[in-house]
């Protein structure tokens, strides 16, 4: 095959965009901004909060509002509104109440309403550390210095980066525990807060600093989603032919980029230039030995190539992929190998040798990322029926045609 492809933009810039043009001091932009069920989330939350946000169009205008009424945020599966909305809440004087999706109960936000307690916000969640949770907020935040252990996820820090600006003292967040995932996320959050206007320190090692002041109002032109473009570029390692993914950044901070890196080593020519990225499948593909810990968000789509892979493949660093949308090592371990995979479960990644695969029906446990899995499998192996796909509408709405259309 040779494809071209133009990607939807990215969910985490939107939700960031939305977040920052919500308590900002004047009107703001968000343009090609993402259209999925987890930015129109974030927007109906900022919107029940008091800011109004048109999404009418490809770009999205967001002016700010007082933060006042009581309100209801529906948090559905998006790990972003369940962790950087309840920090703005805590600016409001009304009470916000949080609750989502049933899996949304079992991922981790406890240390997040934790902190914010810590920084002067009220916060009613029977003790449980989930949700669903009450905040109710007094008209504004003291905020200072909290300690948090994000270990489980760099959503933790973000959260309280992202609405820092509009405490009292700013905030001072410190982590203490395993080492941080994901530490590009945090890397888009301090940038996109330096667009804005804010004053950050991240010079110290596990230690970000916000300082108190305004958030300037600045329009955003959204990126491609790169980790979207993970099922597609594999669609070139597995066929032998060649996809381009159109306005791939030459700077970037989104974890999807390490897919070059990714890629070329498992044996795909990649080649990036003004026409964008462009991958082609050179009829090998070898499996690799890598830390995913700063990148697990791409582990399915790598599993999946491993799976297909002609040697042994060790993917490590990502024990905190068991707390995204669903436990993603076990449900990695189990729908690959009922599809015939060689492949162990480990503490904090995945082993696969080489094995025959065959049909089957691949389950995504209404896990976007485990569908970019399935369907990568099932464009090298016959007979593979990925259950529930419209799951993938989570960050690429009508992904099934897009994707059907290429093939």
């Amino acid at each position: 095959m040779d494809a071209v492809v133009t990607l939807p933009g990215s969910k985490s810039l939107t939700n960031r965009a939305l977040v920052l043009a919500a308590i900002a001091d004047g009107p703001c932009v968000v343009r090609r901004a993402l259209r999925s069920r987890d930015t129109s989330l974030m927007a109906a939350a900022l919107t029940a909060l008091g800011s109004h946000v048109d999404t009418g169009g490809d770009d999205w205008t967001v002016t700010p509002g007082a933060f006042g009424a009581d309100a209801e945020v529906d948090c559905g599966l998006a790990g972003t509104v369940m962790r950087f909305v309840p920090p703005v809440a805590g600016l409001s004087t009304g009470a916000v109440a949080f609750d989502g999706d049933p899996h949304m109960r079992s991922r981790p936000i406890g240390e997040v309403l934790g902190a914010l307690r810590s920084l002067g916000v009220q916060v009613d969640d029977g003790g449980r550390g989930s949700l669903p949770f009450t905040v109710r907020g007094h008209g504004g935040v003291a905020g200072g210095t909290v300690v948090v252990d994000a270990s489980a996820s760099s959503q933790f820090i973000s959260a309280l980066l992202l609405a820092g600006p509009r405490y009292d003292l700013g905030v001072d967040v410190r982590h203490h525990g395993k080492p941080v995932p994901s530490l590009p996320h945090i890397d888009m959050t301090v940038a996109m807060l330096r667009e804005h206007g804010v004053e950050v320190h991240d010079d110290e090692a596990n230690r970000w600093a916000v300082a108190p002041g305004p958030v300037k109002a600045v329009d955003h032109l959204i990126e491609p989603d790169l980790s979207n473009a993970a099922p597609f570029l594999a669609l070139a390692a597995v066929s032998g032919g060649s996809v381009t993914v159109r306005d791939w950044p030459r700077a970037t901070t989104q974890a999807g980029d390490a897919l070059r890196g990714i890629l070329t080593e498992m044996g795909c020519l990649v080649e990036l230039d003004d026409a964008g990225l462009r991958v082609t499948g050179t009829g090998g593909l070898h499996g690799i030995d890598v830390d995913l810990h700063d990148v697990g968000e791409l582990a399915p789509a790598v599993a999946a190539l491993c799976s297909l892979a002609d040697s042994p493949s060790h993917l490590r660093g990502i024990g905190h992929i068991r707390g995204h949308e669903t436990d993603r090592l076990a449900g990695l371990a189990t729908e690959l190998g009922a599809l015939g995979a060689d492949v162990t479960e480990q503490p904090d990644g995945l082993s696969l040798r080489p094995a025959p695969l065959h049909g089957g029906v691949f389950h995504t446990y209404a896990d976007h990322r485990m569908a970019h899995a399935g369907v990568i499998v099932g464009a090298a192996v016959d007979g593979v029926l990925v259950e529930n796909i419209a799951t993938t509408g989570k960050t690429f709405p009508d992904f099934a045609r897009f994707w059907s259309g290429l093939l």
